[in-house]
């Protein structure tokens, strides 16, 4: 039995509300159960000096976590810097967005996801990635409305699961019960039914390859869920 009570397939309630903030370019409020994270997307017309005259875009990320967004107080990374955690999650959901971007559509031009987390409860980096996506494409479609895009240089909607394995099963959209003890724990990155990133690891026993052909299984199931959450916040 799972600490939540759901189904081992089954995931936390998904609500994605979009233009949730005034001045940036796209926006959303991506809620996975107790996990709410803000996500923005600013539009830049320059790119970094590594892409200048390029004639290729770039989206980045930055990602943060409040000081009450778990159940003690954090003190503010601004204050003491940001910590190795925050670099690999940053740089996972920046890579993640990118690999379903057609950086030629995109034209010369930065596009910077923020992802900062309002509460959470395991699988944060996670809802990033997908309430990410959706504020990239409202910021997108900003600029085809301009004509400043002609063609949409999002190919597939990105978005991300965890699945683990929790009292010796295989479980969907592991919360922070599940997650703080499951034996295994995977964080799963798709778009259009392939993957772009897997990070999994075994926490307290090992796995089998079957075990994980089943949570990659799980992972397709949470994954169209998803999407389907996506399309419906930006259509």
């Amino acid at each position: 039995m799972r600490p939540s009570g759901r189904q081992i397939n089954e995931m936390r309630p998904i609500s994605i509300e979009t233009g949730v903030t005034m001045h940036a370019e796209g926006s959303c409020l991506i809620k996975c159960g107790n996990t709410h994270v803000l996500c923005t997307a600013t539009i830049d017309e320059r790119v970094p000096p590594f892409l200048k005259n390029s004639g290729l875009g770039w989206v980045t990320a930055e990602y943060g976590m409040l000081p009450r967004a778990t159940n003690t107080r954090m003190q503010r990374e601004a204050k003491k810097g940001q910590s190795g955690r925050t670099q690999e999650i940053q740089r996972l959901i920046g890579r993640s967005l990118r690999a379903g971007v057609d950086r030629v559509a995109l034209g010369e031009r930065q596009i910077v996801v923020d992802c900062d987390v309002i509460q959470a409860d395991g699988g944060t980096r996670c809802a990033s990635i997908t309430g990410g996506w959706v504020a990239l494409k409202l910021a997108v479609q900003k600029l085809m409305k301009t004509g400043d895009v002609i063609s949409d240089p999002l190919i597939d909607p990105v978005a991300a699961i965890s699945c683990g394995i929790y009292a010796g099963q295989e479980v969907l959209d592991l919360d922070y019960p599940e997650d703080s003890e499951a034996g295994v724990d995977g964080n799963f990155v798709m778009t259009a039914g392939k993957l772009i990133e897997v990070q999994m690891s075994a926490e307290g026993s090992t796995f089998t390859r079957a075990q994980m052909d089943r949570l990659l299984e799980l992972a397709e199931k949470g994954v169209a869920e998803l999407t389907a959450a996506q399309l419906a916040a930006v259509n």
